[in-house]
């Protein structure tokens, strides 16, 4: 041989360098048949070809040739492409206040399967982190899937490079308590040898929103959320999450919203951590939290079943106006160009979005703010976070990650 690069080599070099970006236009839905692939990646017909069939050989999309084209194509029909729902999956788990949850996620933010325990969350993250990753054991021997990583979602920031959980103020965990390593320890116990990612709660709910949710397209995304107990913020900007420069970025909890409300866990009161979440709704409403159910539970129930009582419409209004006061305060620092909301703080949209919309707009330093606010509308998104980012190595180089 001459050493001269022939046209089918150059192709496949050139196609091999495109395997990641190609799997992400499929796993966010955006490259839906071959023709907009090679379009997206600004390759030819031949090479778009080459980068598909590699990526169906690797297990991870699947090729349909049948005639069907796509909406507003013209021309021959393309193939068209899909995530290999029989494929690869990751271990997502979640740990929260009333417990855990764990979940198989496969490539387009598809949850393949799911599993969840409630009780006290101990002060050793041993206990709770174990029972996930048994109960994750137990859905990866019955799917018989291969799992490429793991991803764990907190109720707390997760200092960096440390992987350490600095304050988890709704868990009995110490400060600084090492989330990362004992999950990473018990996940090789189990024989996955993937990467471990470790991260907080509502930051991987953004992520998960921005790639397959109310934030796809959106190049500055906030996402606040309340779930179990306390409150959180998360940022994605074109794509990716901003964490800070160690990982504590978008505290949005404790920002003041109330100088004269509740006594918050972090030494100052009137935080949106106390005065907006389900304990501070069933609080307002009048209501004693009862033990069949979580927090989050009760406060959506109520909120749906009794939306016109009247301790339950004053709960509404005021954790509302609690709420855009704090979301203000953050579009006029960070300039969004979406809002999504989780958990509780999206059924409250979904009750009296006028006014949600209105006591963010008029608190806005440039008069009524056309900044879009709308409701997460995944299921369990943290845990598809959490899927996200074990994922992340695969979308990157997926040779490289595959051992191809």
């Amino acid at each position: 041989m001459n050493g001269k690069a022939t046209p089918a080599r150059t192709r496949l070099e050139r196609g091999r360098s495109a395997l990641g970006p190609a799997l992400e236009l499929v796993h966010t839905g955006r490259a839906p048949t071959r023709a907009v692939l090679t379009s997206e990646l600004g390759v030819t017909r031949a090479t778009a070809g080459a980068v598909a069939a590699e990526l169906e050989a690797l297990g991870l999309i699947t090729v349909d040739s049948r005639p069907g084209a796509g909406a507003g194509s013209q021309g021959r029909p393309s193939h068209r492409l899909s995530v290999d729902e029989a494929g690869p999956v990751a271990l997502a788990a979640q740990v929260h206040a009333d417990g855990h949850r764990v979940a198989l996620v496969g490539l387009g933010g598809r949850i393949v399967a799911t599993a969840a325990g409630r009780g006290v969350v101990e002060a050793d993250p041993e206990q709770v982190l174990g029972e996930a990753v048994a109960a994750g054991e137990a859905l990866l021997r019955e799917s018989g899937r291969r799992c490429v990583g793991a991803g764990l979602a907190v109720p707390s920031a997760v200092a960096e490079p440390e992987g350490t959980a600095l304050s988890p103020l709704h868990l009995a965990w110490p400060s600084g308590a090492p989330v990362r390593r004992v999950f990473t320890e018990r996940v090789r116990a189990i024989g996955v040898e993937g990467p471990v990612f470790t991260g907080n709660d509502v930051n991987l709910a953004a992520l998960a929103e921005h790639r397959h949710g109310a934030g796809r397209g959106a190049g500055n995304l906030l996402c606040v959320a309340t779930g179990h107990r306390g409150v959180g913020g998360a940022l994605v900007l074109n794509g990716r999450l901003h964490t800070g420069s160690t990982g504590l970025a978008l505290e949005v909890g404790h920002l003041m919203v109330n100088p004269g409300g509740r006594p918050c866990y972090c030494g100052g009161r009137g935080c949106l951590d106390v005065e907006a979440d389900p304990l501070a709704f069933l609080a307002a409403a009048g209501r004693e939290p009862g033990p069949e159910t979580n927090l989050l539970q009760q406060a959506t129930a109520l909120l749906r079943t009794e939306p016109g009582e009247p301790g339950v419409r004053t709960a509404t209004e005021r954790l509302i106006d609690c709420l855009g006061t704090g979301l203000a305060g953050l579009v006029n620092i960070l300039n969004p160009d979406r809002i999504v909301l989780g958990g509780l703080h999206g059924e409250l949209l979904a009750t009296d979005p006028d006014r949600l919309r209105a006591a963010v707009a008029d608190r806005c330093l440039w008069g009524r703010s056309s900044v879009p606010v709308l409701a997460c509308t995944l299921d369990h998104n943290s845990l598809v976070g959490a899927g996200e980012v074990a994922w992340q190595p695969v979308l990157d180089d997926p040779l490289a990650a595959l051992g191809a």
